[in-house]
């Protein structure tokens, strides 16, 4: 009698590219990377998309009917209650909180719906510029709803995480890509980005657009990727640029990589205005 083997199938011998326990284990790890990169390739290419208008930022800001919605309910159940505990003020201020960053779910969605309706005007489908996100909430979903209600399509680039994550439901099905690897996600953020746009986050957003102002300063990326870091009050505050430059750490030219801007319409003119002279025949 042949020895029984430690691998199992209803049906034995079976293919290589057929056997799950090998693919999912750490011996075909290569192979999986390769897929997340062939993949969307082959995807993106059979859907005619070249060119990108990438959204970073947080997943935790609300949508303004949600953020006001919360912040309503909270406020009423306060006004019946007896006693305000330190835990209710600190929810209390947290709702508000979310009300005021709500702006920038606003803006976001705002570009993403101006930017869908330039693009869908011109003429040839291939050098159209669709919106493209992490897939997740927040920001993310603010940029994907914007293309949504301009009626075109969006990118969503999904991340399987323990917490936060999930892809919105505002991506266009056939563009919706889910990524294990953060590594690959990063290179598709990228390769067809011809533009930035980053508003408020934290650890995440910060590793994304530090990485792409590497690459682009490092000239590992020569192509053109104009970058708007939307929200003065937080840029500023969050990250001292021109300390960098006094301490020697990056060089004055490398502040010229980004723009900080607050307005909707004067951020929509300028990635327009440099599409058009740079990516449009």
């Amino acid at each position: 009698m042949p020895e029984t083997s430690h691998f199992y199938s209803e049906q034995w011998p079976v293919k290589a590219y057929n056997n799950r326990d090998f693919l999912n284990g750490s011996d075909a790890r290569s192979i999986r990377v390769q897929c997340e990169l062939l993949e969307p390739e082959y995807r993106l290419k059979m859907l005619g998309i070249r060119n990108t208008i990438v959204f970073f930022g947080s997943a935790r800001l609300k949508a303004p009917e949600v953020a006001q919605s919360n912040l309503q309910e909270l406020e009423e159940k306060i006004q019946k209650s007896d006693s305000r505990s330190e835990e209710m003020e600190d929810r209390l201020s947290a709702a508000k909180r979310d009300v005021r960053t709500s702006a920038y779910y606003r803006a976001a969605s705002d570009l993403a719906r101006m930017f869908t309706k330039w693009s869908l005007n011109i003429r040839d489908p291939l050098e159209r510029f669709l919106v493209c996100s992490g897939g997740g909430p927040g920001i993310m979903e603010a940029a994907n709803r914007g293309a949504f209600e301009a009626g075109g399509r969006s990118i969503g680039l999904g991340i399987s995480l323990p917490f936060e994550q999930g892809n919105n439901s505002y991506i266009t099905r056939d563009l919706n890509f889910e990524f294990h690897y953060f590594f690959v996600r990063k290179y598709w953020f990228l390769y067809l980005a011809k533009s930035l746009l980053v508003f408020p986050g934290g650890f995440g957003t910060m590793d994304e657009l530090f990485e792409v102002m590497t690459l682009i300063q490092t000239k590992k990326t020569e192509k053109r990727v104009p970058i708007v870091l939307f929200g003065s009050e937080f840029w500023e505050k969050v990250v001292s640029f021109d300390t960098l430059v006094d301490w020697g750490v990056v060089s004055k030219k490398d502040l010229k990589l980004f723009r900080i801007m607050d307005s909707v319409e004067e951020t929509y003119d300028f990635i327009t205005n440099e599409m058009t002279q740079h990516y449009m025949s």
